[in-house]
């Protein structure tokens, strides 16, 4: 197991090399990360490659048993680079030059940029090549961060138009698809095609959906380069990895494509940041995790985990005693098998001086120095354990297609694909149920349950595996604005919602209605929910039953059409939710899920997170509290952020 911290010696004076290390090595650590952002230093000068300030610290932390993971510097190249081909700077919409002086500013289209990124790559990793304490390279550093996966400059246009070219043939095939027949779009030729640039009303709907499709092309065309590089040149004992940042829905490139020739994932996990008061919900966080080991499909690294308060010129919330600690707790228990603290010691210089780490800028080593210790001395007990196979029987779909679609045109001001997604998943996660968080393009088949939030893209393809799969006794709930598109982002012409699924879900929708962004509604139970209320926002679709039941109607004199139903079909169930309803609703229709499919789950208090794993008669759980209260889990009682991990076989 490695326990380490992010570490950046050339950021201190060349003598506190001995005592960091030192410190480093108190902590109970065993690696350290570095070099990610250093390429000017290991190329001062075009054609001058130096790495003789990392061959020193390599060696220093080799003599006290410290491993190293190696970052790419291709998030941040030197001035020079920018003065030289200023044209490898990237765009925004506007058309302004993202100028030299903050990171990630190339343009992934930019071949002056791919070929001078290519040859640092390549010398870094071949001077290094055998050398045995790099046991990982990690690929540039949080694609797509902080808007840098969107260009609009002139390469890019140029290459988006190919882009075109090489998918459609010919501009009749592209003509036809998009329906450039409205609004008089027609193109005669590729070269007549716009970036989706602001204009006057929108843009084309298929056209948006293209360009982010080819946006994420770029980004992960440039990864794959980069990754290919580092294989070709690295040691056989040295993995392949890239650091995966949050909100990845939010993100124009597909995340599963960008690290599927990696050997494993990383993710830098933030449950707060500056500006926020608070930290984002646990079931939020959980989730983040869940996609990361989906990615893949097997266990993950965090190599950036948050201790002190963050943020570059706002500074977020200061986690409370041992809360940061019980998020480890929690990564741990979700699939993460490596974990790497942001950061050592706090920058006083720079962009960064407001993003603290594990010892301030007063270098004394205090609460948060003693609590990453006694997190390492306790997790390093569960190696065994945290390698554990995670069985889920609830799979979460999402697809990036669809995600874009929505961006686009998102059709109800109170709409987040995030938020709709969590509104599925945060039942299930009260119920302390396992679950993946993995693309609709992966087999699904040996799901028990199938949770779909507000898939409008289905085709017929995915219309048919929906139908196997709830034939043969799958469970599935999906959400509204289900089954509106084809993959061209157009409407399904002569097809009654929810299209492809409508047979499954029992349903028909010939009315919709979208919920302004403060608007809630009344919803009644019925059947088994008889005597229940709730409320839903955001959207609603008018429920027509057809073989399907109705659990909840709309308190509504004019439309008192169904909200939520249920189906069954062959030997499976399928759920329509048709609004954006309320956790408490959910949460009972979650149980029901649950017990109908023998899935397991176990009952806890408000806040506190149990999460099982193990393996045959060793069984285990990891018990979280996630908040500032004293709370029990059973006979346990739990301290403020208090985790636990508990023997029950």
């Amino acid at each position: 197991m490695y326990l380490g911290v992010d570490y950046y010696p050339e950021h201190w004076p060349a003598e506190m090399l001995e005592e960091d290390i030192q410190g480093i090595k108190e902590l109970g650590a065993n690696i350290v990360r570095i070099g990610e952002f250093a390429w000017h230093l290991m190329e001062p000068n075009e054609g001058v490659f130096d790495f003789s300030f990392f061959d020193h610290v390599i060696s220093k932390l080799k003599e006290r048993g410290l491993s190293v993971m190696f970052g790419t510097p291709t998030a941040t190249f030197p001035a020079w680079l920018a003065k030289k081909h200023p044209a490898i700077l990237s765009k925004d919409e506007n058309g302004q030059t993202r100028v030299f002086g903050g990171r990630r500013q190339y343009c992934f289209n930019s071949d002056v940029y791919r070929r001078y990124s290519a040859r640092i790559t390549q010398k870094l990793v071949e001077h290094y090549r055998n050398e045995t304490a790099i046991v990982a390279w990690q690929i540039d550093n949080e694609f797509g961060h902080e808007g840098s996966d969107m260009c609009y400059c002139e390469q890019c246009h140029v290459k988006f138009q190919q882009f075109l070219k090489n998918k459609y043939k010919t501009i009749e095939a592209l003509n036809e698809a998009y329906g450039t027949i409205f609004w008089g779009q027609t193109y005669n030729d590729f070269s007549e095609i716009p970036l989706p640039k602001k204009t006057i009303t929108t843009h084309n709907p298929s056209l948006q959906l293209d360009w982010a499709r080819f946006r994420s092309h770029s980004v992960n065309s440039f990864a794959h380069e980069m990754t290919n590089i580092v294989r070709r040149y690295k040691g056989d004992h040295q993995l392949v990895t890239t650091n995966v940042s949050g909100g990845f829905f939010e993100k124009w490139f597909d995340h599963e494509e960008n690290v599927k020739y990696m050997d494993v994932v990383s993710y830098d996990n933030y449950p707060v940041w500056g500006g926020l008061m608070e930290p984002i919900p646990p079931a939020a966080i959980a989730m983040a995790h869940d996609f990361n080991r989906g990615l893949l499909g097997k266990h993950y690294w965090i190599v950036e985990e948050l201790m002190g308060a963050q943020g570059h010129n706002i500074i977020g919330y200061l986690p409370r005693p041992n809360q940061a600690k019980m998020w480890s707790y929690q990564a741990f228990a979700h699939g993460c098998t490596h974990m790497l603290y942001f950061r050592w010691r706090g920058m006083n210089r720079g962009a960064e001086q407001f993003c603290y780490g594990i010892v301030d800028h007063s270098n004394r080593r205090g609460r948060k120095y003693k609590e990453v210790q006694s997190f390492f001395a306790d997790i390093a007990k569960y190696e065994s354990l945290v390698q554990t196979d995670i069985q889920a029987d609830i799979a979460v779909l999402y697809d990036y297609d669809n995600i874009w679609s929505w961006r686009f045109q998102p059709q109800s001001e109170g709409f987040d694909f995030t938020n709709e997604l969590l509104r599925l998943y945060t039942p299930f996660y009260e119920w302390n149920a396992h679950m993946d968080v993995i693309p609709v393009t992966r087999d699904f088949s040996n799901y028990k349950v199938l949770l779909v939030p507000a898939l409008q893209i289905i085709d017929e393809a995915l219309g048919k595996r929906f139908e196997q799969f709830v034939a043969q006794g799958g469970t599935i709930l999906f959400s509204f604005r289900t089954g509106l598109k084809d993959k061209q982002n157009n409407i399904h012409f002569k097809k009654v919602l929810p299209g492809y699924v409508n047979d499954i879900a029992g349903v028909e929708i010939h009315e919709v209605e979208s919920l302004a962004a403060a608007r809630r509604m009344k919803l009644i139970g019925e059947g088994a929910f008889a005597g229940k209320t709730s409320e839903c926002s955001v959207w609603r679709d008018l429920l027509t039953p057809v073989t399907a039941e109705v659990l909840y109607r709309y308190g509504d004199e004019f439309y008192p059409e169904a909200a939520v139903t249920k189906n069954k079909y062959g030997k499976g169930t399928v759920y329509y939710i048709g609004c954006g309803i309320a956790n408490a609703a959910l949460r009972d229709i979650a149980s029901e899920v649950l017990a109908a499919g023998g899935i397991w789950h176990i009952q806890s208090d408000e806040g506190v997170e149990v999460y099982k794993r193990g393996k045959g008669s060793e069984q285990y759980l990891f018990v979280m509290n996630h908040t500032g209260e004293i709370k029990r889990f059973q006979t346990i009682e739990l301290q403020p952020y208090d985790s636990k991990i508990i023997k029950i076989s």
